[in-house]
């Protein structure tokens, strides 16, 4: 299969935002849905890049996306996955500033005009939003937290760590891309990323439009694929906490709550996917002697705190075991 690419001509200025679209085996009337929601936004069309990434689809969309002319750039790859595809984009991507959107989903106009003015007026290293699943939800009134550093906002707040509900600029990027073939990149990339920035604004603005889709990666019941995700958001938390080992106080600080967070959320779903004490008592045992567990004695939230007592005995653990399983179904 022979990769095909469209681009558009060189412009004079540099556009304020790439956009890069992920595309792989869905219908074209999505990938169309995001990108009208684009072509809608208040942007020039010298003040936006729209880049396409189709990971090898089976069946290539480029005939459907010829009305669009010169307002995308089409590339098509071989399939290698997520990580990959969005490394593409980045590749080529000569916005000041980067969104990324899957092809499923798209942006709500008036929540994130909200953002681009952020970025227009503020200039920050990102501007963080929100996601729903409503798609009438395109609300006008939004409120907005005063300016951070990354590193003091993950010192202080959980995080949304989906790369499509924050715009960053490209410049705090460096050499960090998404490691190929893992879930969860995601939850690797994010944090690295927001202690690159210097300035940060978070929003409530729901400007990202999030499809629920049963065929998705996330939703995936096989076993297999289960275990993988799990697996992978293992090596992803060893992998940060070694990070953190060798960051200045501030960021490690920062990084540390970050681990936390996400070895919490893995207990949890290690609980509910597999429940299996065995399987958890095998994973405890690993954490323990990484050192991260028990979880760290931390005020983080009512929900961690809760967390952490109930994990530090075995009484606790077997009530998790029973109950945990049964609120995921009802939920």
């Amino acid at each position: 299969m022979q990769n095909k690419q469209t681009y558009t001509p060189l412009q004079e200025t540099k556009p304020l935002v790439t956009f890069i679209i992920t595309y792989y085996n869905l219908s074209v009337a999505m990938l169309t849905e995001c990108i009208e929601s684009l072509l809608a936004l208040s942007l020039k069309p010298t003040e936006r890049e729209i880049i396409v990434i189709d990971d090898g689809s089976d069946v290539s969309p480029v005939n459907d996306l010829s009305r669009y002319g010169s307002d995308i750039i089409y590339i098509r790859q071989h399939n290698q996955g997520l990580s990959q595809a969005r490394n593409a984009g980045l590749r080529i991507a000569t916005g000041d500033y980067i969104q990324f959107v899957d092809a499923d989903d798209y942006l709500l106009r008036e929540p994130y005009e909200h953002c681009l003015n952020i970025a227009r007026h503020q200039h920050p290293d990102m501007v963080l939003f929100d996601f729903t699943h409503d798609e009438n939800n395109d609300a006008a009134v939004f409120s907005t937290n005063d300016v951070l550093s990354g590193a003091e906002f993950m010192s202080h707040q959980n995080l949304h760590a989906a790369a499509c509900v924050y715009l960053f600029r490209k410049t705090i990027l460096g050499e960090l891309r998404f490691t190929p073939g893992i879930y969860h990149e995601d939850e690797e990339f994010t944090p690295q990323l927001m202690l690159r920035a210097d300035t940060l604004y978070s929003t409530d603005a729901q400007a990202y439009f999030y499809r629920r889709r049963s065929q998705s990666i996330t939703s995936d019941a096989n076993v297999r694929n289960t275990i993988k995700r799990l697996v992978d958001k293992r090596r992803v938390i060893s992998r940060l906490a070694l990070m953190a080992d060798t960051m200045p106080m501030t960021e490690r600080v920062a990084m540390n709550r970050r681990v936390a967070q996400l070895t919490m959320d893995y207990i949890y779903n290690v609980i509910v996917q597999t429940r299996s004490r065995h399987y958890l008592d095998r994973k405890l045992d690993s954490l323990r002697r990484e050192g991260l567990f028990p979880l760290p004695d931390r005020d983080y939230t009512t929900k961690y705190k809760w967390f952490r007592r109930m994990t530090s005995n075995s009484l606790g653990l077997s009530i998790l075991m029973q109950a945990l399983p049964l609120m995921s179904k009802e939920r």
